[in-house]
């Protein structure tokens, strides 16, 4: 194979150009003996009407331009198999990471422009035609006590609520510096198999920028524990394949958050991000987790597996991982559209 170098003022090779070497003045042409652009860096051939072997230098950022494109070569000082095994890891882990930090930073936004849930006996804000308002409650009310039963956190609040549907209750209400008494019947709502009480407020909410910190930490954390758990009953059997979702099911889940406004969008794009990067922890081949366990096989063996096999092993595990993709959507299809 001929090859036009081109060649700086050190005789290193700086360009190697496989078609148009009437383009570069100077170049000096060659059929290609041996080239070694990993380590040595050197490509030895025979220019044209001699018969010496020729060897030169070619510079690390030397580039290949063939059919009119640039392509730097890539010594193997360069290539990710030539760092470190703590340096490739984390490489690998930085993917899945991103993930739970894009989380985090959607949480502290959705903090800033929500507010943040405090555990305070006050009213947030009303709902249009609830029993509060109806009652005439309104927000930053506070309610000291209910039915004679003092409330120091909304969760007492909450709690009193919940247990009386249908019952009129006597909510105590510190307004400014004024007290009263109100009476408000918390309307019947169904949650799963139970009936509880509900009034129609939001809890009460503050926006400050060490609770919106705070608040993005433990809704990532709160958030990456239930999906954790749930990846695990699903790989020990306790949930079915068929609960699963894919493209299909969270195209549809999006299309109906969307109607409840961007904040919830958000919201969901958050839960996701966590999502993906707990799955794509998981040690199984063709994921980052499946490469983090071969780097952890490496640093037991001190040595590591031959490349040609653990492609084999990601190769097949990205095989199932189609079937399995194939799979959950279908199910999708099944569920939403047949």
């Amino acid at each position: 194979k001929k090859v036009g170098l081109v060649l700086n003022e050190k005789d290193e090779v700086v360009k190697l150009v496989f078609d148009g070497y009437e383009k570069y003045p100077n170049v000096r042409v060659i059929e290609v003996e041996q080239a070694d652009l990993e380590h040595n860096l050197t490509i030895s051939g025979y220019e044209e009407y001699e018969e010496e072997l020729q060897t030169f230098r070619v510079n690390e950022k030397a580039r290949i331009i063939t059919a009119g494109e640039e392509i730097q070569i890539a010594p193997y000082n360069r290539q990710f198999g030539s760092k470190k095994l703590g340096q490739r890891a984390l490489t690998i882990f930085a993917g899945p990471a991103m993930n739970f930090i894009l989380a985090f930073v959607i949480f502290v936004i959705l903090g800033f422009v929500q507010g943040v849930p405090i555990d305070k006996p006050m009213v947030g804000k009303v709902m249009d035609n609830s029993a509060a308002q109806q009652a005439g409650l309104k927000e930053n009310d506070t309610i000291q006590a209910i039915d004679g039963k003092n409330t120091s956190t909304w969760k007492d609040v909450v709690n009193i609520v919940r247990e009386n549907p249908n019952k009129e209750i006597t909510l105590q209400v510190k307004r400014d510096n004024e007290q009263f008494n109100v009476k408000v019947t918390p309307t019947l709502d169904k949650e799963g198999k139970d009936e509880v009480g509900r009034i129609g407020v939001y809890s009460p909410v503050e926006k400050t920028v060490m609770g919106s910190i705070k608040s993005g930490f433990e809704q990532t954390y709160q958030w990456t524990k239930l999906i954790f758990e749930s990846l695990v009953k699903l790989v020990t059997g306790q949930f079915s394949i068929n609960e699963l979702s894919g493209p299909v099911g969270i195209y549809n889940l999006t299309d109906q958050v969307v109607d409840y406004g961007f904040t919830r969008v958000l919201s969901l794009a958050a839960v996701l991000s966590i999502n993906l990067g707990l799955f794509n922890l998981l040690p199984v081949p063709a994921l980052d987790g499946g490469r983090l366990f071969f780097f952890l096989i490496e640093a037991l063996r001190g040595k590591p597996i031959d490349r040609q096999k653990e492609g084999m092993v990601h190769f097949i595990g990205f095989a199932l991982l189609m079937l399995l993709m194939l799979v959950v959507t279908w199910n999708d299809i099944r569920k939403f559209f047949l």
